[in-house]
């Protein structure tokens, strides 16, 4: 019997300054005026036609990402989260969460996305070295990275946000192993709470896999792996999921309610959301119309396409988002949050677990340090079987 996970909010805002040569997301270069009060009140309507979701739960985090959400003014935000709000209760330590770049970071606008509800920041620096960023397609330079983290930081020292995270690219093209450690180092120095380090991939449909770059070999990114690590742990950063680094108290809890396979509703241009419907041993993924121009279109649902997750796709998806947590993934998790037994579980796990990949214990499956390099090859095998 399916149980209803903690519920969480995904809130999209598509447009950028301009669009990155590595980024997938759907993202999309700035009109001349953004239709901001217009696009709010289109993710208000999304959000009451999916009301019928929440079945009684407080939203636990809301993660309002792009695109480049912090274009938005404060006060179209501030609406934004106090109608949001009126819609679905908060819970008491919910963790709203805004993505920012350091190129549109000013300081009178997020202390006024602060004031208006936001207690915590994510803000994309990717690199501190100026040539990198502009072989990224960053708009922002080290000088305004570095401010806007130590703003940041002052706007926590002052108590208008809780936490705030830095994001750092790795194995960026022709970047060399001290390059990278010194992008961490620096990174390091700023003294963020939460660490999102994560090595560059190259996507389909994005410019670099239409013009790949030449990237670090493996045996260096070990080695910068590695480096860094070490670093990170001396500096006090307990690694938590694959790329994410935080200080005590300061995990993300909106991802990781993804990774633990809990619920969220996602409104705005090409979000996705995944809702568990007990009643009906459901599980539904939801994705909204992808282009601004068809979202805004008062005279189509926002709604894109809904499907079912089936019995084999949700052990999959179970632990293709639970194993990515160094946390034991709970056997009671399990069974609540998919309705299936542990045997349909051990199926699966049953080959991960003769190679060392896995431990299995009375109540939880952990991937061995092994396991943890070779997380993709479990996985693999979670589509095989």
């Amino acid at each position: 019997m399916l149980k209803l996970p903690p519920l969480s909010l995904y809130i999209h805002i598509p447009w950028c300054v301009q669009k990155c040569p590595y980024c997938d997301f759907n993202s999309h270069a700035q009109p001349e005026v953004i239709p901001e009060q217009a696009y709010i009140n289109c993710l208000l309507d999304d959000l009451r036609a999916d009301l019928k979701w929440v079945q009684g739960r407080p939203l636990q985090s809301i993660f309002v990402g792009g695109g480049t959400p912090s274009l938005f003014s404060a006060d179209g935000i501030a609406r934004l989260l106090h109608e949001v709000e009126g819609l679905i209760p908060f819970a008491d330590d919910i963790e709203i969460t805004l993505e920012a770049n350091p190129g549109t970071f000013e300081a009178e606008r997020f202390a006024g996305f602060s004031k208006g509800g936001v207690n915590r920041l994510s803000i994309g620096v990717q690199s501190l070295i100026e040539q990198h960023l502009k072989r990224l397609g960053r708009i922002h330079d080290p000088a305004q990275a570095r401010a806007a983290a130590e703003l940041a930081g002052e706007l926590r020292q002052q108590g208008l946000l809780s936490s705030f995270n830095l994001d750092l690219m790795h194995g960026l093209p022709d970047q060399t192993e001290a390059e990278a450690i010194s992008d961490l180092d620096g990174i390091i120095a700023l003294q963020p709470p939460h660490i999102s380090w994560y090595q560059l991939t190259i996507e389909p449909n994005t410019l670099f896999a239409s013009q790949p770059p030449t990237l670090p070999d493996d045996d260096t990114l070990w080695d910068i792996y590695e480096q860094g690590h070490q670093r990170l742990a001396a500096a006090g950063y307990e690694q938590y999921e694959v790329s994410a680094y935080g200080k005590t108290g300061h995990r993300g809890q909106h991802n990781l309610n993804y990774w633990r396979f809990g619920d969220y509703l996602g409104i705005g241009c090409g979000a996705h959301g995944k809702v568990t419907l007990p009643a009906e041993n459901r599980i539904l993924r939801t994705e909204k119309v992808k282009h601004p121009r068809g979202y805004l279109d008062l005279s189509r649902p926002y709604l894109y396409r809904s499907w079912d997750v089936a019995k084999k796709e949700r052990v999959f998806e179970f632990f293709m988002n639970q194993l990515r947590l160094l946390e034991p993934a709970l056997k009671s998790s399990f069974v609540d949050y998919t309705g299936l037994s542990l045997e349909d579980a051990d199926q699966v796990l049953k080959k991960s677990i003769q190679q060392g990949l896995l431990t299995n214990k009375s109540d939880h499956w952990q991937t061995t340090p092994r396991g943890r390099l070779y997380l993709n090859s479990i996985l693999t095998e979670l589509v095989e079987v």
